[in-house]
Formats: C-alpha cells, sequence, structure tokens
C-alpha cells in the first residue's frame, strides 16, 4: 500500500480545491480554493501542474492564462517573471507547486501533470521537498507517466495512464500496471468508462479506482454505494456533507 492511499474510508479529493464550491467561484487552483477545502476537513487535493518556460512549476489548469487570469499567453513559453504578475479571478497569484507543498505540510496531494516540459521540473521540487509518499501523479498521457515515474521511482504513487486505462477496460486478459489508481470519469463523452466489470478487476489487481467529476449529490451516493474507493469533486460542501451523512467523513 502507498503512504498516499492509506485513509479509512472513500477518498474525498478537492477537485482545483473545489472550483464549484460557491466560496470558490472562480478561484480555481488558488491558495484561496485550497485553503476553502482545507478548513472545510479535506484531506487531498487535486491540482494541475505546469511549467513555465524557465522551469518554474506552477498549479495551474489551462496551457494558456487567458481563461481564469487578469493575463494572457501560454505558460511554457513565458518565465516564470512574466506568469507571477497574472492574478486569477484579478485577484489571487498563481502558486507554485513548492508553495502549495509547503503550506499543506500534512495534505496529500493528486498532481496532474499538462505538459512534457513539466515533468523533469515537478519531479525536481517533489524530489527535493521529500514529498514522493505524499502525492499521486497523473496524467491523461502515457508517456508522461511513465516518465515521471522512471524519474521518481516505484515509491511514487501514479494514476493509470491512458493505454493502462484502455487495457483494464476493455482487454479480457489480465495485466499488472505500476500504477496505483484508476482515475477515470464515469463517462468520457458518450463512451461508459467505470462499469461493474472494470472496478471488479482493479480491486482484484489491488488497485484503487477513484472518479471525476462528480458534482451531483445523486451520483455521489450512487458511485459510493457502487464502491468506488474516492471522489473528485469540485462541489466540496455537497461531497462533504454526504460522507457525514453516510458516516464516512475522516
Amino acid at each position: 500500500m502507498y503512504p498516499y492511499l492509506d485513509h479509512d474510508g472513500p477518498i474525498a479529493m478537492a477537485h482545483r480545491g473545489g472550483a464549484l464550491h460557491p466560496d470558490n467561484v472562480g478561484y480555481e487552483n488558488s491558495m484561496h480554493a485550497f485553503e476553502q477545502a482545507v478548513g472545510l476537513g479535506y484531506q487531498y487535493l487535486e491540482t494541475d501542474l505546469h511549467a513555465t518556460s524557465d522551469g518554474v512549476v506552477v498549479a495551474f489548469h489551462d496551457h494558456r492564462l487567458d481563461r481564469v487570469t487578469d493575463r494572457t499567453g501560454v505558460i511554457s513559453q513565458l518565465p516564470w517573471s512574466e506568469v507571477k504578475k497574472a492574478r486569477i479571478n484579478g485577484h489571487e497569484p498563481i502558486p507554485l507547486l513548492t508553495d502549495v507543498l509547503e503550506h499543506f505540510p500534512a495534505t496529500r496531494l493528486n498532481l496532474d501533470i499538462k505538459a512534457d516540459n513539466g515533468v523533469l521540473p515537478a519531479a525536481a521540487v517533489l524530489r527535493k521537498a521529500g514529498a514522493i509518499d505524499r502525492v499521486c501523479v497523473s496524467s491523461f498521457s502515457q508517456a508522461r507517466v511513465k516518465r515521471i515515474r522512471a524519474e521518481l521511482g516505484e515509491r511514487l504513487a501514479t494514476g493509470f495512464g491512458e493505454q493502462e486505462i484502455a487495457r483494464i477496460r476493455f482487454s479480457p486478459f489480465r495485466f499488472d500496471s505500476p500504477g496505483a489508481c484508476l482515475q477515470i470519469p464515469e463517462y468520457y463523452g458518450r463512451l461508459k468508462v467505470l462499469t461493474s466489470g472494470l472496478l471488479r478487476r482493479a480491486h482484484a489487481l489491488g488497485k484503487q479506482v477513484h472518479v471525476w467529476t462528480v458534482d451531483d449529490p445523486a451520483t455521489m451516493h450512487r458511485l459510493l454505494d457502487a464502491g468506488v474507493d474516492g471522489l473528485i469533486t469540485d462541489r466540496t460542501d455537497l461531497l462533504r456533507d454526504i460522507l457525514i451523512e453516510r458516516g464516512q467523513w475522516p
């Protein structure tokens, strides 16, 4: 068992800090949102990673600054000296991964690497911070997942890459993966990704299944009843209330 997954009951994960909590709208992936989630009692935060042109790792979802900040431009093409001037919703600075690790030393982080140039800088930050045991690193890119595993070794918890998810979902043959967990949507477009068969196969392999992004109370109940190991949500308030109601809040 990875230390990251050592948790009593279903894992509740604050997606981008809980981007749709009423107090966080417009402040996704900001220290404001992360502090709100931790204040509610969340022990797991989900965030995304990009690296600037000079290799500084930031907690931010989009490739561009445009959608959620008062600046424009592609993060990987800008130095940190420019990116640090951007303000989320016109007010909050973009956090460094280093800052998030230091500010929440008892909190576990789920890190989604969004671009190839972020892999090595992120590995360097995690190694220097001694944070390998309290993070899980994932990516849509199988290549990025393989590379971060190679950089940080078997102690690191990682999500399944896209090829591994496809194999466990569609192949009738048993296979193993160094990944610690599947972090998947229930549906991807019209394709049903999460099935009872996938859940059984994952659990037979000793892998957890975390489902994103679940914001509807009825769906939260249904997935928890089905036996998923964690939910990743923008509505941190609703998931907390449901887990309290079920006697599963930590």
